[in-house]
């Protein structure tokens, strides 16, 4: 069966992260179980000991703020948008961007301050319009690849740049996180190791891409967003209904394939393994091995809001150099406002049917 012209493909891929400066060698990286993990320079925490944090090395330690989110999101933007620029292509780009959520160390309207610098930017190199910001969290980037595809649908774009970008690393972040005990450490061991990472995708309809000569690295094949009442901090408990109801969206209108491949934001946190158990036990029947998940979060630590867009670039090269399980893949993340996402993809074989 011919994919259809309207089908979405990602056509162009950028990541960084601690452990590389661009996709490839992150993606190499996470297959090698390579850890990125180390002591905080000089932040400690409430034990004595100092913060187990994972960082980008190339951005100066003291640079703060929108600063060093844009820092950190330029480069990858651009490997993004390389194939889109090397075309000649002469269309607008709608950039659609997701930060962390609000929290102390992040001052107000952070997520427009650094769409605002990062739009300055990439507007040396391409016609950005239309799209906006979002403080989504760790769903937040897959909430953007979400309201990409709609604009895509919708036809009010013909390019859209999915984004997100994020940082734990202000001193206010840390102190938070390790006075809510989140900081994982020898005593708190169901904490998580925050980070710092971006990650974007250039995705268009397979006919736009034809039309230009772009070559497609993967499929969307589904994507949902859904919302959980009982959040993580709260007394009550986690039954995974909202990423159940994630899945479920997504599995609606999916291929009757068995997933392959499952790649999420899981981070050490207990709830978040309950969560997954649950959702998985509300869709039965729809994956090759439900346990056979990977948590990336334990090579590059947390990177919230980067985490799915990120997962896209683990599977784009996976693809590419043929290491690739199988050809439905399920990536989702979890937001601690209540926001749960998913995507499913599917190998670039798919879309040029």
């Amino acid at each position: 069966m011919m994919a259809k012209a309207d089908t979405i493909v990602v056509v162009g891929v950028g990541a960084r992260t601690p452990l590389g400066f661009d996709a490839a060698s992150s993606a190499a990286a996470v297959r090698a179980g390579i850890s990125a993990i180390q002591n905080h320079p000089y932040m400690i925490d409430r034990f004595g000991e100092r913060m187990k944090v994972t960082r980008d090395i190339g951005v100066d330690v003291d640079l703060r703020g929108a600063d060093r989110a844009v820092e950190i999101a330029a480069s990858p933007a651009l490997d993004a948008l390389r194939p889109f620029l090397e075309s000649g292509a002469t269309a607008a780009v709608t950039l659609i961007l997701s930060t962390g959520e609000p929290r102390p160390g992040q001052l107000d309207g952070f997520a427009a301050q650094v769409d605002t610098r990062l739009r300055k930017h990439l507007g040396q190199h391409v016609v950005l319009e239309g799209g906006g910001s979002t403080a989504g969290g760790h769903a937040g980037g897959l909430l953007a690849i979400y309201h990409a595809c709609k604009s895509l649908r919708d036809g009010t774009a013909k390019f859209c740049l999915a984004g997100g970008v994020d940082t734990y690393l202000e001193p206010e972040t840390l102190e938070w996180l390790d006075e809510n005990e989140q900081l994982h450490s020898d005593t708190t061991t169901y904490g998580f190791c925050p980070g710092e990472a971006a990650a974007f995708a250039l995705l268009t309809t397979l006919g736009v891409a034809r039309a230009h000569g772009l070559r497609p690295l993967l499929e969307i094949v589904g994507t949902s967003i859904s919302s959980e009442e009982n959040r993580i901090k709260t007394e009550t408990v986690a039954l995974g209904e909202g990423l159940g109801a994630a899945f479920r969206f997504l599995f609606q209108d999916a291929p009757i394939n068995k997933v392959d491949r499952i790649i999420c934001d899981m981070n050490g946190e207990r709830y978040r393994g309950n969560e997954y158990g649950f959702a998985v036990i509300r869709n039965p029947g729809r994956f090759k091995d439900a346990a056979d998940f990977e948590t990336p979060a334990d090579c590059w630590g947390d990177v919230g809001a980067a985490s799915g867009l990120l997962f896209v670039s683990l599977i784009t090269e996976a693809e590419a150099r043929g290491y690739q399980p199988g050809p439905l893949s399920l990536i989702w993340a979890s937001s601690e406002n209540g926001t749960r996402a998913g995507v499913l993809l599917g190998g670039p074989r798919r879309a040029a049917r």
